[in-house]
């Protein structure tokens, strides 16, 4: 009775949206897009023929994450267990794409579906106010679909990026709130972080943020940082063409260098591969890793997040970038389970494949 939905479908589920929500409806284009070209699977329950009920399961690219988008139960079917019936056909759905994790968010004030997946064993992580269009709050759910992986994780508190080219400045935020967590969070630090350590150029518009640069922020903050990177000279210089603007990036990067020098912050010119990675983060270090956005957006630009955890086939990234055109929220940047090769992979950017690291620590003489 339940069975992958099709385009003939549509008109059927999109009565389903009228029947069983007042808002936060999908749109007939919305199905479409979801049925012909989201990487999705979407699900329904016949009833005498036709959609009684759906689930649509949204799977993250280049991440071992899945998210329940939707799932609406017609009022003639409640009570039933269809509700339940679909939630264990979408764990098979995520699981059958190599998912780890199935992730959801639930409005407040929806008790009964709050129940049901308490039932199947989601717990809840967390909140977002105002989430849906008529204010409600949402609750935040998860449930791991392999219980046996033994996750080693720290509670890293998430911050948004607000501007296109703030996900070092928003990453290493988030380090450093882990390792202090009175710092407060917002836009005023994450401007000022970024104008601390911006390259000046980029791709192009506003330039982003190289690992010399973030690695001063956090030093004159009060944190231990040491920084691994495959080459000293040049990153990001292949991201521009105009040779007045590599020469910029060059001059910049020269004055980070020196004061990291001056300060005697470690730098090692030599990466740091996964097994590493993982030691340092056991012995209370948060990484800050620069990564190539190709394989989880389809983009070639760099991107940094911050480690939140491993386990024996995953590492666990936090990435301050939310890509609301593609559907996400907040849920699906949080303790992304990335495959340990797949993570490997991500590590080199561009031609020249540039990788860069920075463990965030605690300074012995610093107060918080």
């Amino acid at each position: 009775m339940i069975r992958s939905a099709t385009l003939d479908d549509v008109d059927a589920l999109l009565a389903l949206e009228q029947v069983c929500f007042e808002t936060d409806q999908l749109t007939r284009r919305q199905f479409r897009y979801m049925l012909t070209r989201a990487h999705a699977s979407l699900l329904v329950y016949e009833n005498a023929g036709a959609p009684g009920a759906y689930v649509l399961i949204l799977f993250n690219r280049g991440t071992s994450m899945a998210r329940i988008y939707s799932i609406a139960v017609s009022p003639i079917l409640r009570g039933q267990g269809v509700g339940r019936a679909l939630v264990e056909a979408a764990e098979t759905a995520a699981r059958e794409e190599g998912r780890i994790s199935l992730r959801l968010e639930i409005r407040r004030d929806n008790v009964a579906s709050q129940a049901l997946f308490r039932s199947l064993g989601y717990r809840q992580f967390g909140a977002v106010d105002d989430y849906y269009e008529d204010h409600m709050e949402a609750l935040r759910f998860e449930k791991r679909l392999t219980p046996t992986l033994n996750v080693d994780q720290v509670p890293v508190p998430f911050y948004e990026q607000t501007l296109d080219f703030t996900c070092g400045p928003s990453s290493l935020m988030m380090a450093m709130k882990t390792l202090r967590p009175a710092l407060a969070l917002d836009r005023t630090l994450e401007l000022r972080i970024w104008r601390e350590a911006t390259t000046i150029f980029m791709t192009s518009g506003h330039g982003g943020c190289g690992p010399f640069g973030l690695a001063l922020s956090a030093w004159h903050r009060g944190f231990d940082v040491e920084v691994f990177v495959n080459e000293e000279a040049g990153f990001f210089t292949d991201s521009v063409r105009s040779r007045i603007k590599k020469d910029v990036i060059r001059l910049v990067q020269e004055d980070f260098l020196a004061e990291l020098r001056e300060q005697g912050v470690p730098l090692h010119l030599e990466p740091l591969d996964t097994a590493e990675l993982r030691a340092r983060f056991e012995a209370g270090g948060v990484p800050v890793v620069l990564i190539s956005s190709w394989r989880i957006y389809g983009e070639k630009f760099p991107h940094w997040v911050v480690v939140t955890g491993f386990d024996e086939r995953f590492v666990y990234v936090h990435d301050p970038f939310v890509d609301y055109a593609a559907g996400k929220t907040p849920l699906d940047s949080l303790n992304m389970p990335i495959l340990l090769e797949e993570f490997a992979h991500m590590t080199r950017y561009g031609r020249a494949g540039l990788k860069a690291v920075l463990i965030v620590s605690r300074r012995e003489t610093a107060h918080g």
